[in-house]
């Protein structure tokens, strides 16, 4: 897939996905006879779990060490202490995002309070 295509596909602006590829964290698979990006799907699924991480509150050094945790779990060959290394940072990732969440629906219960509080003043007020 070219970037336009992965653009639409993660909903990523096309200097995101140009950005990621510029700090090493998805770097296309291939590119084309005349220099353009070409994108695997197994790109595009790295780049939506970036996507998924980043209104988490997630650093960039967070979202690469994820990916090489995935990464190095996804080889068959990987040493034990590395494969350990790696849950590990995969526990720790998902207890961020776990204490993201509870953070965000706090927010949203504060947001559906006020948007309650709103709409009867609007119709108080006619």
């Amino acid at each position: 897939m070219q970037i336009g295509q992965v653009a639409a596909k993660t909903e990523l602006s096309i200097a995101t996905v140009r950005h990621y590829d510029e700090v090493g964290l998805v770097t296309p698979s291939a590119r084309s006879v005349g220099g353009f990006r070409l994108y695997t799907d197994a790109d595009v699924e790295r780049l939506l779990v970036i996507r998924r991480m980043k209104p988490l509150g997630f650093s960039l050094a967070q979202m690469r060490d994820l990916l090489e945790a995935v990464d190095v779990l996804a080889e068959g060959d990987a040493s034990d202490e590395r494969r350990r290394g790696a849950a590990e940072k995969l526990r720790e990732c998902h207890a961020a995002a776990e204490e993201s969440a509870v953070k965000l629906r706090k927010h949203l219960a504060y947001a559906d309070e006020l948007r309650g509080l709103l709409a009867g003043l609007v119709d108080e007020s006619g």
